[in-house]
């Protein structure tokens, strides 16, 4: 069985346009961009976009450490 984890999402700007900060019970963990149909995380720098129906695309993202 695994551990019961609390987090908490903060948004600021309208539910379409925001800056997202997420927090976990270790405190801040990470903070992203959404406008519309796009969003983008600072942690994982990865974009994803909303697509019709209930498809999403996600890219790769960036490995931390490399240049």
């Amino acid at each position: 069985m695994s551990p019961i984890r609390a987090r908490k999402t903060f948004r600021i700007g309208s539910p379409r346009c925001c800056i997202r900060f997420n927090f976990t019970q270790s405190g801040f963990t990470s903070w992203g961009l959404h406008f519309g149909p796009w969003s983008w995380n600072a942690k994982t720098r990865r974009h994803s976009v909303d697509l019709p129906g209930p498809l999403r695309w996600q890219s790769a993202g960036k490995k931390r450490g490399t240049k």
